[in-house]
């Protein structure tokens, strides 16, 4: 492990500075220290580690493998989906439970089986559990899904492409058109998570009724940085060694790995369902802070966001993904949540609320024209290798042998 930081010198700059930036955060939490910010900025700061993940995710399948994934904020959303499903559950039942504690005859399971369908479901007219809430009883069953839901759903997209060999552009076709069908099937109420009403109320965790939302927020900002921490120690490991030099020579020339005997398909089937598995879990810890998901979280544009962070951010780097994702996040954050002032122009008037996407799509414009390298491209100024100085002497078997300075690349 000595040996992997030594050769990996920003992981162990990045993780850190996590941790620096949990501790002050603890100290300033309402709920563990002084209170100088806010439970909303905490569950923002939470958001944005969660965020930070999926990008990471998302660098590691693009920027090291070259597969321009333009639907693993699909996985993001399942991963949602999946533990605010048990959320919903437990939190009715409780509520039901409490309702029907005093009536003249004990309910029996069935009927509070059903009461709870009724709750959930009557929104959207129905009150009968559909096929894909068989497990939301359970929170390990329903845990397990957070995992399995995303990752055989990336396996068997991933199977499907990658062993027909679709490349390129039309790959990332293939992700959007996945995740706007997607979108679309969640968005109708025969889909069995209530359509466009989506989850909801899934800040509410059951049985901590009597624990503040300040302690909550801070429980979920610790576990966030949890995850974040240990997604990208275990993907920098991936893309270092012998295995990160095959998904970057799949990503420079795909043609020449597999004529040297490497399985392309397998290496790519694996990153594809790993970040995905991944990008599951990061929707898990998201979607609790956010309180609520539905099928727009889904659409094929959340992923586009997510391309355009990691390219902000510098893609092929994952402090640089890391780094865009949490940037642009909170600027996003800061513009559309009325924290930026209108700039009166006399003329007219520049609200940042409708402003903002166009300000995103500028910069992501500017950043590919004039720094490819992206916000991650910046530290290349203070870990630049710089040249052993020339020595004094022949370089050379004889006099008139071809020479170089030592140290530096032949120009």
């Amino acid at each position: 492990m000595t040996s992997f930081f030594a050769q990996n010198k920003s992981v162990a700059w990045f993780l850190l500075a996590l941790a620096l930036l949990v501790l002050l955060v603890t100290v300033l939490a309402p709920a563990t220290g002084t209170g100088f910010l806010s439970t909303s900025f905490v569950k923002t700061l939470g958001k944005t580690l969660c965020l930070m993940l999926v990008a990471v995710a998302m660098d590691v399948v693009w920027g090291y493998t070259g597969i321009l994934s333009l639907g693993h904020m699909a996985f993001f959303g399942l991963g949602g989906y999946m533990i605010g499903m048990w959320l919903m559950y437990a939190r009715t039942e409780l509520i039901i439970a409490e309702s029907l504690r005093n009536a003249p005859i004990p309910p029996t399971p069935e009927e509070i089986h059903d009461a709870i369908g009724q709750q959930i479901f009557g929104v959207v007219g129905s009150a009968d559990f559909p096929w894909l809430w068989g497990f939301a009883h359970s929170f390990p069953l329903q845990l397990a899904m957070v995992v399995l839901v995303p990752g055989i759903l990336a396996l068997v997209f991933g199977w499907l492409a990658f062993r027909s060999r679709v490349t390129g552009v039309y790959l990332s076709i293939l992700t959007q058109a996945m995740t706007l069908a997607l979108s679309l099937y969640l968005f109708q109420n025969e889909a069995g998570l209530r359509g466009n009403n989506g989850l909801s109320g899934l800040q509410n965790l059951p049985g901590l009724d009597a624990v503040p939302q300040a302690t909550i927020s801070i429980w979920f900002f610790w576990g966030s940085a949890a995850a974040l921490g240990l997604g990208y120690l275990l993907f920098a490991w991936v893309v270092s060694g012998k295995m990160g030099s095959v998904i970057r020579g799949i990503r420079d020339n795909e043609n020449r790995v597999r004529f040297l005997g490497y399985h392309v398909e397998s290496y790519k089937l694996f990153i594809f369902t790993l970040t995905g598995i991944v990008s599951g879990l990061a929707g898990a810890l998201y979607y609790p802070q956010a309180g609520i998901i539905n099928p727009a979280e889904i659409a094929p544009i959340a992923s586009i966001y997510l391309a355009v962070w990691v390219a902000i951010g510098g893609r092929g780097r994952l402090y640089g993904a890391a780094l865009g994702a949490a940037v642009v996040s909170l600027l996003s954050s800061w513009f559309t949540g009325g924290g930026a002032p209108n700039v009166n122009l006399g003329f007219y008037t520049i609200n940042w609320t409708d402003w903002w996407l166009v300000l995103l799509g500028l910069s992501f414009v500017a950043v590919t024209l004039l720094a490819p390298k992206g916000i991650g491209g910046i530290f290349d100024l203070f870990t630049r290798h710089h040249p052993v100085p020339e020595r004094v002497g022949d370089f050379g078997p004889d006099m008139g042998a071809h020479r170089t300075v030592e140290g530096e690349e032949e120009k």
